[in-house]
């Protein structure tokens, strides 16, 4: 019989990059710790780019009872990023990618006392990925560790991280029915395999074995609707059992009508994922994971990227059981390693490995924005090239993607590489306007109408402490980032060869190089708090455009109580047809329409608001205030920087701040001021941004802006802004 035992405790941490006989000797003196651990959980979250990288230990005596059974094997369910494991002072294994499961034969070591010792390494190296990306790499051992013990006769544990157990369901839709493929891995003769209620024992040839079985009348697994999971388990003669769940559907991505499921148009719309929680960082307990999932099912959400890297086997369980559709990758992202690549097909490896059995998942992600900080040469290309053939020799039942830079050319000869593409695109944030989004994708669709493209990442960024009744990009309002998806959302609705997009991000996360926006060490581009414990008004925005089962109406602005104006629009967000609006107790109006509904009413003093759409009501307080509110504007002076520059007199024969950047750059004088000032604000939003800087399609899109635009959504003061104009304009054009 197969026996797991979780080592959640009696673990003492050492945070010091020590030889193994010190770690040991000092164990006794370490912080006594419990799994899941990160080292990074306060330090990864606070900003500055100065969290601990580099190598801790873990250290835990294993007792008799843990280490009874024939064989038994150590299951290291997630260890960040680089580990090796010591069994009393051999060292036995070395993983490298801290996101999947890696597993270590430790019978013919075993001893009447047993130390095992597992040192855990997330410092900056040349091989392992990610290296460069806007997020915290936590380091840790941050998911379960648990001992396997397995008679004699098993079923195999040690390739690539395996369940053991691999089923491939193939679908006709026509009759109804589905072909399942079970194969096993096993040191046996015969194998029982069990699938749907069907039993057949199997020879096992040169230790793999193969069962198939036909279900009539197939179930099938249909999204959020009906996610119906059958299981297929197998048994040997010695006791050991592997079992799994798996669903039948079919996946399929048409260039003009975006994704089909089970045959039939599914637009997969929702939200990207990081694995990290205000405070505990990346280690999540099984409750935080369902916690998150409850609120994708609110959302409405049908799709789920797990970015960038591989996620907890517990998160795709609940996918698989919540009919969620998930993009999964590993994490190659923005910057390409000549080191590289054997970790890249290692990752892809055990990422496909360890996951092929879960329906929810429909692509494979190649990489993340690898094009923002490397060039697009052929050692990058044959990367991507390698990747995909894995992908496609491992599994002929998925398709292949990736979600490529804002910057990268239509033209790139990348795209032509994975079966389908997606764009992560930040017009109307980062730089440019919102209706970029709209013609990029037209122009893409129009000049390529035979590829299958979709919309991978977009968002703003947004502080629920500040406000404004005129918001604009770069003012990290809660009104900017509801303005920027309401015109996100419209864009996408009217563009349905999109296959999949995916907002970014539904929550908040650490990424310990920013701080800006009134934060520090948090990317604000989610629908909800770091902590999960505020919706911001963009969330209730995609709840009422997605959630097609739970009627509600959402007053926007709840946190924009004192308000300077002599009349405020009141916006609502809801999933019912028409909303009245009450203003102390009186209806001032009823809207009908679908998602947004706009109210515009005098503002004379206190007032309370209440929507109704049905028998669903929300309230609201607001109050008129003399001034305007200073706590609600992130920076103070750039907010009337524009009025300034208005009455400024500007000598048009010199450059000034109204200039673009290109304009300004043409000049040697000038361009020279303005690359060392951008060199350092680009260094402020962290090392990927720093990274990306020099990309020469950035820069030709910045070249378009004024650099006006660039300072304020860069959040410069007013003082810096005059000081930058008086010196262009002692530069003659």
């Amino acid at each position: 019989m197969r026996r797991i035992t979780a080592l959640t405790d009696g673990w003492r941490f050492l945070r010091a990059a020590v030889p193994y006989d010190t770690a040991v000797s000092y164990a006794a003196q370490g912080e006594a710790v419990s799994l899941p651990h990160t080292w990074n959980a306060v330090d990864g979250q606070d900003g500055g780019n100065d969290y601990h990288r580099g190598t801790c230990w873990y250290v835990r005596e294993l007792d008799r009872e843990e280490c009874g059974g024939e064989k038994l094997f150590l299951s290291v369910n997630g260890a960040a990023m680089t580990a090796e494991v010591f069994l009393n002072g051999k060292k036995l294994a070395r993983h490298e990618g801290g996101y999947s499961a890696f597993r270590v034969e430790l019978t013919d070591v075993l001893e009447e006392k047993n130390v095992l010792a597992i040192s855990v390494n997330n410092e900056d190296n040349t091989t392992v990925y990610p290296q460069k990306a806007d997020f915290t790499f936590y380091g840790g051992l941050y998911r379960t560790v648990e001992l396997i013990a397995v008679p004699e006769e098993h079923f195999d544990l040690l390739l690539d991280g395996t369940p053991g157990i691999k089923v491939t369901p193939v679908v006709d839709l026509a009759k109804k029915s589905a072909l399942v493929t079970v194969e096993t891995w096993q040191n046996a003769a015969e194998v029982t395999v069990t699938a749907a209620g069907q039993t057949k024992t199997v020879p096992s040839v040169d230790g793999h074995a193969k069962a198939e079985f036909v279900i009539e009348n197939v179930h099938l697994w249909d999204g959020t609707d009906d996610p119906y999971l059958y299981t297929a388990s197998a048994s040997l003669a010695s006791g050991d059992a592997v079992s799994t769940r798996f669903g039948c559907r079919v996946f399929a991505c048409d260039p003009e009508k975006g994704f089909f499921l089970n045959g039939r148009s599914y637009p997969l719309r929702g939200v990207s994922r990081h694995q990290d929680l205000k405070g505990k960082g990346n280690a999540l307990s099984y409750e935080d994971h369902a916690a998150d999932m409850a609120i994708i099912r609110e959302l409405g959400a049908n799709t789920l990227r797990l970015a960038h890297y591989q996620h907890a086997q517990e998160f795709y369980d609940l996918c698989d059981e919540n009919g969620i559709v998930v993009w999964a990758e590993i994490p190659y992202i923005t910057m390409h390693m000549a080191d590289g690549r054997a970790n890249t097909l290692s990752q892809m490896r055990e990422l496909i490995t360890q996951c092929y059995n879960h329906p929810s998942i429909a692509v494979w992600g190649l990489s993340n924005e690898i094009t923002a900080a490397s060039a697009v040469n052929e050692d990058l290309l044959e990367n991507h090239r390698l990747l995909n053939d894995l992908c496609h020799r491992m599994d002929q039942t998925r398709l292949t993607t990736m979600a490529n830079v804002f910057m990268l050319e239509i033209e790139s000869p990348i795209l032509k590489i994975p079966d389908i593409n997606s764009y992560n695109l930040y017009f109307g944030w980062y730089l440019g306007e919102l209706s970029q989004t709209d013609e990029f994708f037209d122009e893409y669709h129009a000049k390529y109408p035979d590829r299958v493209i979709g919309f991978s990442e977009y968002g703003a960024d947004a502080n629920p402490a500040f406000h404004s009744a005129h918001p604009e990009k770069g003012d990290y309002t809660e009104e900017y980032q509801a303005l920027y998806h309401e015109h996100m959302l419209k864009m996408i609705e009217e563009r349905p060869y999109l296959w999949a997009t995916h907002v970014w991000n539904l929550f908040d996360f650490a990424a310990d190089g920013r701080d800006e926006g009134g934060k520090h060490g948090e990317n604000q581009k989610g629908l909800v708090t770091f902590d999960r414990q505020l919706r911001k008004d963009a969330f209730y925005l995609y709840k009422a455009a997605w959630n097609k089962t739970e009627p509600f109406v959402h007053l926007c602005g709840k946190r924009y109580e004192n308000r300077a104006e002599e009349t405020t629009e009141i916006k609502v967000y809801s999933n019912r047809p028409s909303v009245t609006l009450y203003v102390d107790g009186t209806p001032v109006g009823t809207v009908t329409g679908r998602t947004v509904f706009r109210f515009t009413i005098p503002l004379l003093g206190e007032h309370l608001i209440r929507a109704e759409a049905g028998d669903v009501s929300d309230t609201m307080c607001i109050r008129r205030v003399g001034e305007p509110d200073e706590s609600y504007i992130f920076n103070k002076a750039a907010a009337s920087v524009a009025n300034w520059f208005d009455s400024e007199e500007i000598d048009p024969a010199c450059f000034s701040v109204s200039d673009t950047l290109g304009e300004i750059r043409s000049n040697p004088q000038a361009g020279a001021i303005i690359d060392a000032m951008m060199a350092k604000g680009a260094s402020e939003r962290g090392d990927v941004a720093d990274a990306e800087k020099d990309n020469p399609a950035l820069q030709r899109m910045m070249g378009r802006m004024t650099m006006l635009s660039l300072l304020k959504q860069g959040g410069a003061d007013e003082q810096s802004i005059k000081q930058l104009n008086r010196i262009l304009q002692g530069i003659r054009k």
